[in-house]
């Protein structure tokens, strides 16, 4: 689910650290979208200079300077146990760009706090690398926040299953990125190592692994709220970040002040650990590529063909040739074997930021049909591990144990046996041939502690004090349109802006239209008319009409779109975890 994180990428999607554009009209070219891109990609300053543990906790918020020019940084103290207030504490790490207009101006509007998905993935991360982009999209009166949720990175305890950095390298070496629907070897794999690791989970748990989970989050946020003066949450959260918002809004109707939940996840299905329904319109994503490549030509797209099915019939001709024989790449980065796993998942996870990943996997596909594998390689092959320092807290910015404790901690307790994890892979396959990527999701769950499940589930229906904003893409591969029409049922006066494009979440594609309306959904509280669809500006692969219509945008339209079109550029902004596991674990500590 969503990626929406660190300096160095995850799969090739990851983004880095962004110089500061400054709040100025923008005159727009070609070159100002490259240049948003570039700096959303380059960063200016080494994250190595800063250390969190330099920033105290404390149980108000005291910002002090961290990482690059602008950003400021705190540690939030909070119970570990909202039962018991005054016993042991967790501590979040937050971060925020602030807003460019002085708290005591007529013009100032508060923080708005993001999530980027998961679960698991780190709000700090998050908008250290995209403050910019979404301060010009919302307007310079508001203050950017991110947080890196309770067990998550930054923030303390850390859920945190292997002793060493090293040890968890090791494992992950045998990690299962695919389950292969020709055996049941990688059901039976995938369900082994779970228990393996889950009964690490339970012999390095003190105590506080129990206390990771979505209602708890959500509490932190309210105290996030409280503690920078004010009442009622600004709040915008894609994927997993609906799950924690649409909880936030069903526990706590009477302090919304501006919630967006986009790419929206079916909190109920989530709740039932069952990740059953995500993968709906994951084939009319795919659907998109073999589409758009085939409109833009031999001129706009690597992999041209006359139709969309001679494009289709193309690609899984490569696939299948590579299923049987995995071709061997040493390049001066690494070595290794392009196989299917790493095609399949290349493709997958190319769906949820089309803008950056078809044009790449298009040229990638047409090489490997030409004999040379070494772009697509190089796009999934993790570098090298490096063990070049000491501690635990991982340099990367999605954990897989954070991602397991608070998706199995949320959701329903699931069967430990092998026979269960068949059927329900046999039950997936049924959905979607892109099962064999997404089903071990709910198998992290295999063997997991067992801890009561007194926390919200739902039911999720709520007044909310201001109505909820509603987003969802037609061509979402794992949040389908449906689920977000199925959650803004239970909110009164939500209302659901579709996004017609293909990618997760909205920043996955420059539709000024949809951020026209997020701005004024935070700006004066106003919601799009029920039934309103808007466009991107632009399809994933460049076409020469795209120049015409760049020309006849306004100021305020080329600023927008500058920097949504630098996010969905970048796809790890909202990016897959599970499914790109052999990309996570796999660095060294340099730069902690």
């Amino acid at each position: 689910m969503g990626r929406i994180r660190s300096a160095i990428a995850l799969a090739g999607l990851m983004v880095v650290g962004l110089i500061l554009l400054g709040h100025y009209h923008l005159d727009f070219s070609k070159a100002t979208v490259q240049e948003a891109t570039f700096n959303l990609l380059s960063g200016i300053a080494k994250d190595s200079e800063f250390s969190w543990d330099n920033i105290p906790t404390t149980k108000e918020l005291k910002w002090r300077g961290c990482y690059h020019s602008g950003l400021q940084c705190a540690r939030l103290e909070v119970p570990l146990n909202y039962s018991d207030p005054e016993g042991r504490k967790a501590s979040i790490a937050l971060i925020r760009k602030p807003a460019d207009v002085p708290p005591e101006s007529g013009f100032y509007r508060g923080p708005v706090l993001f999530n980027p998905g998961g679960p698991g993935a780190s709000g700090v991360e998050f908008i250290k690398s995209t403050a910019d982009e979404f301060s010009k999209i919302l307007g310079p009166q508001f203050d950017i926040v991110g947080f890196d949720p309770r067990g998550i990175l930054h923030s303390t305890p850390t859920a945190l299953f292997f002793k060493t950095k090293a040890e968890r390298a090791m494992w992950s070496k045998g990690e299962v990125f695919i389950i292969a629907n020709n055996t049941d070897e990688g059901v039976a794999r995938t369900w082994a190592r779970s228990f393996v690791v889950n009964q690490l989970a339970a012999e390095t748990d003190d105590g506080y692994l129990r206390h990771i989970n979505t209602e708890n989050t959500a509490r932190d946020m309210l105290r996030i709220v409280e503690a920078h003066g004010r009442t009622k949450i600004q709040y915008w959260g894609f994927s997993y970040g609906s799950v924690l918002g649409a909880t936030f809004a069903s526990l706590f109707p009477d302090r919304v002040e501006r919630l967006i939940i986009d790419g929206v996840v079916d909190s109920e299905n989530y709740y039932a650990t069952l990740w059953s329904n995500n993968l709906l319109d994951a084939d009319k994503a795919m659907d998109s590529f073999y589409t758009g490549c085939a409109v833009a030509g031999p001129e706009g797209c690597a992999l041209w063909a006359p139709t969309p099915s001679d494009i289709k019939v193309n690609i899984t001709r490569i696939i299948n040739s590579v299923r049987l024989k995995p071709v061997p790449i040493r390049t001066k980065a690494g070595y290794g074997l392009l196989d299917y796993t790493m095609l399949r998942v290349a493709l997958f996870s190319g769906l949820y930021g089309p803008y950056e990943s078809f044009p790449y996997l298009a040229q990638g596909f047409a090489e490997l049909a030409a004999g040379n594998g070494t772009k697509l390689f190089n796009r999934m092959h993790p570098e090298a591990f490096q063990c070049d320092c000491d501690g635990k807290v991982p340099d990367v910015k999605v954990s897989l144990d954070s991602y397991a404790a608070v998706l199995c901690n949320d959701g329903d307790d699931i069967p430990n046996d092998l026979e269960s994890a068949e059927k329900y892979f046999e039950m997936m396959m049924e959905i979607s041939n892109w099962s064999e990527v997404w089903a071990s999701i709910r198998l992290n769950c295999v063997n997991w502690p067992k801890f009561p499940k007194d926390h919200f589930q739902g039911p999720f229906k709520a007044s909310t004090s201001h109505p909820i904003l509603v987003i969802g893409n037609t061509a979402d591969p794992v949040t389908p349109l449906w689920a977000a029409k199925k959650m803004s049922k239970g909110f009164k006066d939500s209302v659901v802006l579709t996004q017609d494009s293909v990618g997760h979440a909205s920043v996955s594609a420059p539709s000024v239209c949809t951020q026209k309306y997020v701005r004024d959904y935070f700006v004066d509280g106003t919601l799009p008319e029920p039934g309103t669809v808007c466009h991107p500006v632009t399809g994933p692969f460049s076409t020469k009409a795209d120049e015409a219509l760049l020309s006849m945008m306004t100021v305020e339209e080329q600023e927008i779109y500058a920097a949504v079109s630098a996010l969905s550029r970048n796809s790890g902004i909202v990016a897959p975890i599970d499914v790109l596991k052999s990309k996570l674990e796999t660095r060294g500590c340099a730069g902690v």
